[in-house]
């Protein structure tokens, strides 16, 4: 072999080398980033097993309480300072919803309640005015619900029924004037019990979209309270006796219905009209839960004052927290 092949030969030998070396070391980095990948891959296995062993919710989120508070003016708690939400709902930080909240130290609170609502403006936007001035639109109140809604307390029926505004047409001060309820049972049958008949399919539907949309949540309906004693205490509150009557056992029978309807669809019920007997709207202004006809409290005229929402919110957290 001449000497110019043989430092060919040599020189190509070391490029050889030279090359093999090079491509060691590459083949050796992409081995320890491929260990490395593999290491960082392992532990993030190794921390997403033990988060799921230990359990896939956050620390504390089995105790973590969402309250979702629904209905209506009874709920809201109108003219009881201070206000919140729109004004032409009427609703107080005051309200039995606020006092619940409170009381069980809720990690989220939404309060929807509104002035008017019946049971259509759960699922549709409520019209809301004030003084005759309209006020827009409440959103529907089961907006407010959600998969992790924990708690929700719901109040209707009065509006369905028309039971306020009937309550005020029997309004007299006229001790001889003819009964308001000759008028509503006229023929032997009693109209207000037919309005609080048809509205129990009514609330069914409403408590099996509450049980749709929360399905997690315990469900607590009330009543209403007791709002005037038997045989009344016209002229102090102007409605006849007979009326006075009429028109609190056709509040009776909505309890009745409403909680008929909460016990067959899964729901707690809370009745208020029982523990309300002493604190009716014919009692001294300091034992009253409910106004009469002109309110003696920051109150709306036939609602709870903030006594009775404090009270309603106390009976209602006494029978959340039995379990």
């Amino acid at each position: 072999m001449n000497s110019a092949v043989h430092m060919g030969s040599r020189l190509q030998g070391r490029r050889l080398r030279a090359t093999r070396r090079q491509g060691g070391r590459r083949r050796g980095a992409r081995l320890r980033g491929f260990a490395r990948a593999a290491a960082a891959a392992i532990a993030a296995g190794a921390l997403a097993l033990a988060g799921t062993v230990a359990g896939s919710a956050p620390a504390g989120a089995a105790n973590r309480q969402v309250y979702v508070a629904l209905g209506d003016s009874m709920a809201s708690g109108p003219l009881i300072p201070d206000i919140t939400g729109p004004l032409a709902c009427g609703r107080s930080t005051n309200n039995y919803a606020h006092v619940l909240a409170a009381r069980l130290s809720v990690a989220e609170f939404r309060d929807v309640t509104c002035s008017g609502a019946d049971s259509s403006d759960m699922t549709s936007p409520q019209d809301l005015s004030l003084a005759g001035v309209d006020m827009g639109q409440a959103p529907p109140q089961f907006d407010a619900l959600s998969a992790d809604t924990t708690l929700v307390t719901l109040t209707i029926g009065g509006n369905d029924v028309g039971l306020v505004g009937i309550a005020q047409d029997c309004a007299t001060l006229n001790p001889f004037a003819t009964p308001c309820k000759n008028t509503w049972t006229a023929g032997g049958v009693d109209r207000i019990a037919q309005r609080i008949d048809a509205f129990a399919p009514r609330l069914a539907t409403v408590l099996a979209g509450i049980h749709a949309r929360a399905p997690l949540a315990r469900v607590v309906v009330t009543g209403y309270g007791l709002y005037i004693k038997p045989g009344g205490c016209w002229p102090y509150q102007p409605v006849l006796g007979v009326d006075a009557d009429y028109l609190q056992s056709s509040v009776h029978r909505l309890n009745t219905t409403i909680a008929a309807q909460a016990a067959a669809h899964g729901a707690d019920y809370v009745d208020v009209e029982t523990p309300s007997v002493g604190h009716d709207a014919c009692q001294a202004p300091s034992a009253k839960w409910v106004e009469g006809y002109v309110p003696t409290d920051l109150a709306a005229p036939l609602h709870p004052n903030r006594r009775g929402e404090a009270n309603y919110g106390r009976l209602i957290g006494d029978r959340v927290l039995a379990g």
